[in-house]
């Protein structure tokens, strides 16, 4: 019997107090309550679409703005994802994603590779959908690659309406790094020719 990839990990700080649950092998199962009402919708449809289960509560700084929650978020879910990886035997490793959203377009693509980095490219046309500051996406993309520790690309490849273009870029995300996580039973040890990740 394979051993579970799951990860529970807590982080508190002067402006954000957060834990997150995390099941690799879900089924996408989401219970997720950070006080950012559009940004639990994202996060819902990340776990979803990766068919993670997943357990997200995070109090932090709201009255200021959400911008730490959103980021710390992005920290924790990023640790919680190296922690269930373990020594990354077996993974597909590298995984892209087109996902379309009405007239939105959107590709991930992600390589699990010990490199925490992210380019995301999301022209995004109004600043805030509803209280959420759009600039948030592209913060959480950046704190989650880097504490994963995976290259991330994110790109838009067509889009008119916000919401959709942060939807389709979380569901984007999620979908890859299913993939990309997955256990590949032609993969034998780790997939990299320097053999660790």
């Amino acid at each position: 019997m394979p051993m579970a990839r799951t990860a529970e990990v807590t982080r508190t700080t002067g402006e954000t107090d957060i834990t997150i649950k995390l099941d690799l092998d879900g089924t996408g199962i989401c219970d997720i309550a950070t006080g950012v009402p559009f940004f639990d919708h994202m996060l819902n449809a990340f776990g979803r679409h990766g068919q993670f289960d997943l357990t997200v509560r995070a109090t932090g700084d709201v009255e200021v703005d959400a911008h730490h929650t959103v980021e710390d978020t992005g920290i924790v879910l990023g640790q919680a994802f190296a922690a269930a990886l373990g020594d990354k035997a077996g993974i597909a490793r590298f995984a892209d994603v087109a996902i379309p959203m009405d007239e939105t377009l959107v590709m991930a693509a992600v390589d699990i590779s010990g490199r925490g980095q992210a380019y995301c490219d999301l022209p995004l046309p109004t600043e805030q959908v509803g209280a959420f500051d759009t600039e948030l996406a592209v913060e959480f993309f950046y704190a989650f690659a880097r504490d994963a520790r995976v290259t991330l690309h994110v790109r838009e490849l067509a889009g008119a309406n916000s919401h959709h273009i942060i939807e389709a870029a979380f569901k984007a995300v999620g979908r890859c790094m299913r993939f990309a996580c997955e256990l590949d039973p032609r993969v034998v040890g780790v997939p990299s020719t320097k053999g660790s990740l």
